[in-house]
């Protein structure tokens, strides 16, 4: 497993909001978390990102322990999150939000980087010169995770990647997490469109008040009563 996450426990202040949470990526495996609303999917990443420290539990990524590492030095890892917010630099055009996500990588290899974003998602490279607080939702979604995919990582973790953009924006977002897979990639997805997250995942998980509480391959779940009932709307 590239990603084993045990006992995970973490909150805000004297809030806990994971409560044991037991999770794993396989190499090469997209993986689905889906929830309702404050469930506990957008701490989970922040967890894994650093962005928030567990009070309990492990998260081991290639067999080391990130508990106690810095955001930065997981991501220099091979760990990159993809915040909901997208977190874009506004002011700075394509091509520089894209140089800002390889800090921490060799300045040799940013070309090659951005080649391999631009073949991904070819309207960026159109759109290079072009501030970022200019471009459509989708265009900045695309752009989050392309500033993400040059920082090369082994694990990347994406919440809601299409919350917010039109039927075939969001469409396409979704078919670049499979590109991105066949690249060698793994991917810990979160995502509000629970229909089209289990159908390009190849296991899911689906957390409740901060547990795990159901488990499977994403076409399994897809036809589970459960997740149809609850999150799917069949």
């Amino acid at each position: 497993m590239i990603l084993t996450v045990n006992d995970l426990h973490a909150g805000y202040r004297k809030l806990e909001i994971l409560h044991g949470l037991n999770l794993h990526v396989g190499e090469g495996e997209i993986v689905s978390l889906i929830g309702a609303n404050g469930a506990g999917k957008t701490t989970t990443l922040r967890a894994l990102a650093g962005i928030l420290s567990p009070s309990k539990g492990s998260i081991q990524f290639e067999g080391r322990d990130m508990g106690s590492l810095r955001a930065d030095q997981i991501v220099k890892a091979g760990l990159v999150h993809v915040p909901q917010d997208r977190a874009l630099f506004g002011n700075l055009n394509v091509a520089e939000n894209l140089e800002m996500g390889a800090y921490t990588q060799p300045h040799a290899s940013i070309k090659g980087s951005l080649d391999e974003v631009f073949d991904l998602f070819p309207i960026l490279a159109e759109r290079r010169a072009q501030r970022a607080d200019t471009m459509s939702g989708g265009q900045q979604q695309m752009l989050a995770i392309g500033r993400a995919m040059m920082a090369r990582p082994r694990c990347l973790t994406l919440d809601e990647p299409s919350v917010g953009l039109a039927p075939n924006l969001a469409h396409q977002v979704l078919a670049a997490i499979s590109a991105i897979r066949e690249t060698g990639v793994s991917v810990l997805v979160v995502e509000q469109n629970a229909k089209q997250a289990l159908g390009i995942s190849d296991r899911a998980y689906v957390i409740e008040n901060g547990s795990i509480v159901l488990e499977g391959t994403g076409g399994d779940l897809l036809e589970d009563s459960r997740v149809r009932d609850a999150y799917l709307g069949l």
